[in-house]
């Protein structure tokens, strides 16, 4: 069977239309060319090109591998998504991404795209661990390899921040605009987290360098969504029963996507708007709402997943009691929450109710529940912080913390930046008999006011036990 190329679509083999990339000009670059960004914003940005002209033919960029670089270059920058629903499956083609670069083999070309004025947008979707956040400070973590060594070899950049920053100098060295820092992760104020840690680091290497970038750069908050599972070999082959051709970029997706933008950037951007995207004034609104309801609900189902042997999140929500326990969180997670503009709540957790059971979408229990010292203290500490404020009731969040606990304490090895620590705390409970009272001794790990209150250490406790009794039966 022929690769998927643009040969392939000018010899009719592939019936599929994609945009004429030879005609598209750079205008963003983006950093983190993995299976969430070309399922989502490569499509939203090809089809407002599409409807409404514009050169923002995207720069991909691979922080380290080489190889879906060398991917894309041998599908000429193409590549699928299929979209799996209850009427069946659709695959398209996507061409907006016009060239592709890893800084691990070629940094000089991720700089000198930097530099060009004509990237006006520099996006991310690295996961959370890749920018160095200290969750105790707020600030850079010094101790994150990529930070540590940005902050001595600013010049010779290896991560995000360092890239970000390093692209900013050059931009006001040669006396041209900054550009836009789109985060696209899943963090609290994402904008303002990237923004603090690029103010942080220019201050290190030249106050007015921050002071430059703090007045004339832009950092939106955005919050996105849409299940994008990590493609497998059925993948692969579904697309190519689709298309009569091989894809080994091939991704799946369900069929509901949502990008919400607050619209401050400094050299135009795309007309997102025409393809979906919600432009809003405040995004933290519909970002909690995500955090906590969608992000939450599938912490607690990969760690229901992974210690009950369900290897998907529709396996878990196919299990009567855990599909309710799952409700009973989003319901508890609502309370939460501030009112959001044009969402019904309930609404909203039906929606995501029907999607998480969707028999279509193969998302592993196992991808969800990597990184969790990343991921539960926006999703679960946070509401459980606010939930204890307003007196309410804690247990379903006791409940999640709990079994992400549980789980760290049955693995021999765990994919989290924090194993070490982790793995160290679990082998101490065993010793002391006390499942909870070493990773309360980890720096960080939870906020002082759920470290500080028995009610919450005593809620968490009683799960534990309860969790162990109910998977020894």
């Amino acid at each position: 069977m022929q690769r998927l190329s643009k040969h392939a679509l000018l010899s009719g083999a592939i019936k599929k239309s994609a945009l004429d990339q030879a005609r598209i000009k750079p205008g963003i670059l983006h950093i983190g060319i993995g299976a969430f960004h070309r399922a989502h914003q490569a499509i939203y940005t090809e089809d407002a090109m599409a409807k409404s002209g514009g050169d923002w033919g995207i720069v991909g960029v691979s922080l380290r591998s080489r190889e879906i670089v060398d991917d894309l270059e041998t599908q000429d920058m193409l590549y699928s998504v299929t979209t799996r629903g209850a009427e069946g499956d659709s695959v398209r083609i996507v061409g907006s991404i016009i060239s592709a670069h890893a800084a691990s083999v070629d940094p000089q070309a991720v700089l000198d795209h930097l530099a060009d004025p004509r990237i006006r947008i520099v996006s991310l979707t690295v996961t959370e661990k890749a920018y160095g956040l200290d969750a105790a400070s707020g600030g850079l973590d010094p101790n994150h390899p990529a930070i540590a060594h940005d902050l001595q070899s600013p010049e010779s950049p290896v991560g995000a921040i360092g890239y970000v920053v390093e692209g900013l100098a050059r931009r006001r060295s040669a006396g041209e605009k900054p550009f836009t820092v789109l985060c696209c992760d899943n963090l609290p104020s994402n904008g303002d987290v990237v923004k603090r840690l690029v103010l942080d680091m220019a201050r290190t290497r030249d106050a007015a360098l921050a002071e430059w970038i703090e007045q004339e750069g832009a950092f939106p908050n955005t919050m996105v969504d849409r299940i994008v599972p990590a493609a497998t070999q059925e993948t692969r082959d579904r697309a190519a029963a689709l298309l009569g051709a091989e894809d080994r970029l091939a991704l799946e997706s369900e069929e509901f996507t949502q990008w919400v933008i607050e619209d401050h950037f400094v050299s135009g951007r795309p007309d997102w708007e025409s393809a979906g995207a919600l432009f809003v004034k405040d995004v933290a609104p519909y970002e909690k709402m995500k955090l906590r309801l969608l992000n939450g609900a599938h912490s607690l189902i990969a760690y229901l997943g992974q210690l009950h042997g369900l290897d998907y999140v529709r396996d878990v929500m196919a299990v009567p009691a855990h599909a309710a326990r799952v409700r009973r969180h989003m319901e508890a997670a609502a309370k939460t929450l501030d009112p959001v503009p044009g969402i019904e709540i309930s609404g909203y957790i039906e929606q995501l109710l029907t999607r998480f059971a969707s028999p279509a979408i193969a998302h592993r229990t196992a991808q969800i529940a990597m990184d969790g010292t990343q991921k539960m203290p926006q999703r679960i500490f946070a509401p459980t912080v606010d939930m204890l404020s307003a007196g309410g009731e804690i247990t379903s969040f006791a409940f999640v913390t709990a079994l992400w606990l549980t789980f760290i304490l049955r693995q021999d090895s765990l994919n989290d930046p924090r194993a070490a620590e982790l793995l160290a705390a679990a082998q101490e409970a065993g010793n002391k008999g006390d499942p909870l009272l070493p990773f309360l001794d980890l720096p960080g790990l939870f906020p002082a006011v759920l470290k500080d209150n028995p009610l919450w250490q005593s809620a968490v406790r009683d799960e534990m036990t309860a969790i162990a009794t109910e998977l020894n039966r």
